[in-house]
């Protein structure tokens, strides 16, 4: 989810730029309410647990996007299924051009072994390059982000704040590397809700998830899950509306800044140096783990893979550093 959210300011630098161009976003329908309010872009969904399962599938998917006469296809992802589709398109004399992932200089730098960082090109400039080698100008700018969402029914039952600033936490990630410990978290939470200055939103899935959310929300009474009591468009929609986002290496960090809500990120034995920070967030918005006690961060890429000993990385960021962080953020 995370890379689909970082295509969206790159594709309102484009619009903004090439203002004619119409834009066909092929995506997961779970992923299509993040389109929806891109000007100009229109969304094609690949079903590939049914109809376009498979090789076969691929092969149905690709006849079905050649009727539509494109002009070019720009491969922000460069996978396995992608491969697939842009081999189906030879001989059309269509523009089929592929993200370059960096893989080699990624390999340099997640190595087992200390080291000195250098950032890498960012994953949205990356994206950038594909529709510049396809011809089109593309300069992307901190301003290139959604507007706030008018609320639904729903939205709006969770922004009654009482004049408590609105601020969202995320505590969760696909890999147990770059999720700070649940009960570290609620230490940061034991202290933001005893400010009693803001509403917390507490984000996540899954049923593990879902139960760990829901008795912090019954612990602390200015925390609210949102697990569940939304659809994904109005998930989206509720974090427009925060006032910042605390997230860790994960796609609800993504979703908040491409609103431009101000961004808490939190790293374990990933790193914002390998390109996948959030958009338009400074660097002091990101809360790093101790390089000096652990100096081969990063480990991965998507934080599944370390070495032995780095099982607790996550522990050398204290609570206390996590809300003064987002307290300074907030005054800022």
């Amino acid at each position: 989810m995370g890379d689909v959210a970082m295509t969206v300011p790159v594709l309102l630098a484009l619009i903004r730029e090439n203002p004619n161009l119409k834009l066909l976003v092929l995506t997961r329908p779970f992923f299509a309410p993040i389109f929806e309010k891109v000007p100009n872009t229109y969304v094609f969904i690949a079903d590939l647990k049914n109809k376009h399962k498979g090789l076969l599938g691929i092969y149905r998917l690709a006849a079905e996007l050649k009727k539509l006469r494109l002009r070019g296809v720009a491969d922000l992802h460069n996978v396995l299924r992608t491969k697939l589709l842009k081999l189906f398109f030879t001989g059309k004399r269509v523009p089929f051009i592929q993200i370059n992932k960096g893989r080699r200089e990624k390999r340099i730098i997640t190595s087992w072994r200390n080291k000195e960082l250098s950032p890498l090109k960012s994953t949205h400039e990356r994206y950038a390059d594909v529709f510049r080698a396809l011809g089109y100008t593309i300069t992307l700018n901190r301003e290139d982000v959604l507007k706030t969402c008018d609320p639904t029914k729903a939205v709006n039952s969770f922004l009654n704040s009482k004049n408590k600033k609105l601020i969202g936490i995320a505590p969760f990630a696909a890999f147990t590397g770059k999720m700070y410990p649940i009960n570290l978290m609620e230490k940061v939470l034991e202290k933001l809700n005893n400010t009693d200055k803001y509403k917390i939103i507490l984000f996540g899935g899954g049923k593990e998830e879902a139960m760990s959310l829901r008795y912090m929300a019954e612990k602390y009474t200015n925390c609210f899950e949102a697990i569940g009591k939304l659809s994904f468009s109005d998930e989206i929609c509720l974090i427009s509306h925060l006032k910042l986002m605390v997230s860790m290496d994960s796609g609800n960090g993504h979703l908040s800044a491409m609103y431009g809500i101000p961004t808490v990120t939190i790293w374990g034995i990933t790193h914002p140096c390998v390109g996948f920070a959030p958009f338009g967030q400074p660097m002091r918005n990101s809360i790093v783990a101790d390089r000096g006690k652990y100096p081969m961060i990063p480990t991965s890429v998507y934080g599944n893979k370390y070495p032995k000993g780095y099982e607790k990385v996550m522990e050398s960021i204290d609570p206390q550093m996590v809300y003064s962080k987002i307290e300074a953020v907030l005054k800022e």
